[in-house]
Order: C-alpha cells, then structure tokens, then sequence
C-alpha cells in the first residue's frame, strides 16, 4: 500500500471515528435535554395537581381531619338548624370545620354544612354501638322520625369493633354491628356491602373465633369509609371543592336527655 493511500485510509478512519464520537455526543445530549423537559412537565403538572387541592381560606382547616373519624352520621338535608334542633344540641355555636373537629371531647359534635346534600355529625358524643347497642339503635331511630333518611357509621380500627345503619322515617332498612361479636344485624345486605366483599355474620356465627373471621372484621373495619361513599358520602374524601364555605355547628350531645 502506498504512502498516500496509507494516509488517505487513516484519515477517513479518523473522520468515520469522529462522526461516531459526534453522533454519540449529540444523542446523549439529546436524550439529557429530553429528560429535562420530561421532569419540567412533571414538575409543572404536579404543581398544578398540587394546587387544585390547596387548603380553603380557613387556614386552621386540615383535610387530613376528616380522615378517619371513628363515629359520623350523614343526614339527607340541607337544613343545617333543622339537624341541629333534631340532635337537640346544647350550647350550639357557629363555627368553622377546624374549629368544631377541634373541640373534642365525649360529648361534643360537629355538624358540618351541606356537602352534596348531605349533613355530617362527627364527633365521639355519638353513641357507640359497642358499649350499648340499643342506645345506638333507638338514638338512631329517633332521629330518622325526625329528619328522614339517616345513615349512622362507626369504626374502631385498633380492634376492628365496626358498624353500618341505613334508617329512612323511623325504619331500620340495614344495619350491622360488630363488636367483639354480631351485636346488630338486621336488613338484607345492600349491593354496595355485596360489591365491596363485606362480610356479616349472624348472630351464632361468632364462635370460636377463626383466622378467616378475624381478617373480614379488619376488611370490614378498613372499607367502611367505601361503603359511606356509595350510600352517602365519604368524610375523607372532602376536598377544597366539596368543602363548603359556611360555617357549621359545634355543640353537646347529652345523651341522657336524647331517648
């Protein structure tokens, strides 16, 4: 091989070798550009995201509140004095979502404006079916008399003790309790207890007690606020634009004075 091809072989070897240095360079830049436009977006896009679900103008207020209220009842109304007077709530005062699910104590409540039509009552002064649950039940059917449809939920996760009422003008259409054993089970099961995979035992199904049985009253006690969402509403799930901006109602429940 001569000199000059010798030369001329080693130059477009060196050119072809530099074209390939400079396509790699160029896709790797390529790809780094891409990926910082990528993450900007997501950046961008979580933002947005994030502000939709900004705090209302209460700045005592935390969504994070409603999570898991252990008692609530959901009222279908839009009358907030109308419940107030039908709970007979003493020392009512006017008062916004973090300050009446602040004020706890075992009589106090809050009742919520309307969210979607309906009426949450939070606290721990509702009956708990687990200590006596006759007082849930007659606390329940007295207040349907009086305001229609009512729906009584109650979950006690560190032991699993959990219960669902659906009552409309005084009649119990479901109910079921459980608290250490079926305290309440009357009515067929809905078709939202049936799609969620709710277990209910009857009243002679409560010994002995089994792994299986163990695991449905946990599943029980954790899908319950799924079930308050497909009869009424869900508490957790209250958001900025489900939240109302009137105030709701705190005040004392005494239940010796209730039945």
């Amino acid at each position: 091989m001569t000199p000059d091809l010798t030369n001329q072989v080693t130059a477009g070897l060196l050119l072809m070798t530099l074209g390939i240095v400079v396509a790699i360079l160029f896709s790797f830049v390529f790809l780094v550009v891409r990926y910082m436009r990528m993450r900007k977006n997501w950046s961008q896009n979580s933002s947005s995201r994030a502000n939709k679900n900004e705090l209302p103008s209460d700045p005592g207020f935390r969504v994070a509140a409603l999570d898991v209220p252990s008692r609530w009842l959901a009222i279908r109304s839009s009358n907030l004095v109308a419940v107030q007077s039908a709970l007979g709530l003493h020392n009512p005062i006017p008062c916004s979502w973090s300050d009446g699910l602040s004020r706890h104590n075992e009589s106090t409540l809050f009742v919520s404006p309307p969210v979607k039509d309906w009426i949450l009552v939070i606290g721990q002064g509702l009956p708990d079916p687990a200590e006596d649950v006759d007082e849930c039940f007659r606390f329940v059917l007295k207040l349907s008399r009086t305001m229609g449809h009512v729906q009584f939920f109650s979950a006690n996760r560190a032991v699993n003790h959990h219960a669902w009422v659906r009552a409309d003008d005084g009649h119990v259409q479901r109910a079921y309790a459980w608290a250490g054993e079926t305290v309440w089970n009357q009515g067929r099961l809905t078709q939202a207890e049936i799609d969620l995979g709710l277990k209910c035992f009857g009243y002679a199904e409560n010994a002995p007690m089994t792994g299986f049985s163990e695991q449905s009253h946990q599943l029980n006690a954790e899908r319950i606020n799924l079930l308050a969402a497909r009869w009424s509403v869900d508490p957790s799930s209250i958001d900025e634009e489900m939240l109302p901006r009137r105030e709701g109602i705190s005040g004392e429940l005494i239940h010796s004075r209730q039945h």
